[in-house]
């Protein structure tokens, strides 16, 4: 089957480590002074690993078996020396979203699961939460400017906020868009603003909309945006909403 899976750039990898240690699946390894993908079916395709410091690591759609979370997860502990049910009680949250698998037909990463209902006054204490994200992953520093969701998008640029202050974020804003979110008050605007250029520049995407708070901090949002579209030297349609506080 086709489905989003990792690829790395060996000229770019300078074999540091850093994607084996946010692969929680251990689906990758070094070898040789480079990082190798151990086996298709380890990887869930979500791009946890993507932070890479020299951007070897992307995420393509390819042909590639099924992620099988139980052979990875026993993989990764006998390399470790554990058992393997130790290793699989102990799920990041990237591991719990490797159930939501695209639905037939859907765009690639796209993602729904049902929430169960629990009975009056009951407290759940693993509550299963609907997902329902046309694409992933949705962190700016993470998403590849190939991303194949990124082709002919309409972009949904949101401050990190944006989320907890609207109601109906997903029905008034991400519907019919790829959201993208970012914080210019506590990431590293010169890394953020180094992605958006290349998203920009690789000619991907139709349109951009920017959704940042009222709060002077947040400006910094659009300012990225602006000078990205500068740098790209690109007539991208861009525009912006503000959300008052």
């Amino acid at each position: 089957m086709k489905r989003l899976i990792i690829q790395i750039d060996e000229e770019r990898c300078n074999g540091c480590g850093q994607c084996i240690l946010d692969c929680a699946e251990g689906a990758l390894a070094i070898v040789d002074g480079k990082a190798k993908l151990i086996k298709d079916s380890y990887c869930d395709g979500l791009g946890a690993c993507l932070n890479c410091p020299e951007g070897a690591l992307q995420l393509i759609e390819r042909e590639a078996d099924d992620f099988d979370e139980e052979e990875a997860l026993t993989a990764k502990a006998e390399r470790e020396g554990h058992s393997g049910t130790s290793a699989a009680g102990h799920h990041s949250h990237a591991q719990s979203m490797a159930h939501a698998m695209p639905k037939p037909g859907g765009c690639p990463g796209s993602m729904a699961r049902a929430l169960k209902p629990l009975a009056p006054g009951a407290v759940a204490s693993n509550p299963q939460l609907t997902v329902e994200l046309p694409s992933w992953p949705i962190q700016l520093r993470l998403v590849p400017p190939t991303a194949p969701f990124l082709k002919g998008a309409h972009i949904l640029l949101a401050a990190h906020c944006a989320g907890f202050a609207l109601p109906n974020l997903h029905k008034d804003w991400i519907a019919g868009r790829i959201p993208i979110i970012a914080c210019p008050k506590l990431e590293n605007n010169e890394a953020l603003l180094e992605k958006l250029t290349a998203i920009i520049k690789s000619g991907q995407i139709a349109k951009l909309t920017v959704l940042r708070m009222s709060v002077p901090c947040c400006g910094g949002l659009e300012r990225l945006v602006l000078q990205a579209l500068k740098d790209a030297q690109s007539d991208l349609q861009m525009e912006c909403h503000v959300v008052t506080v």
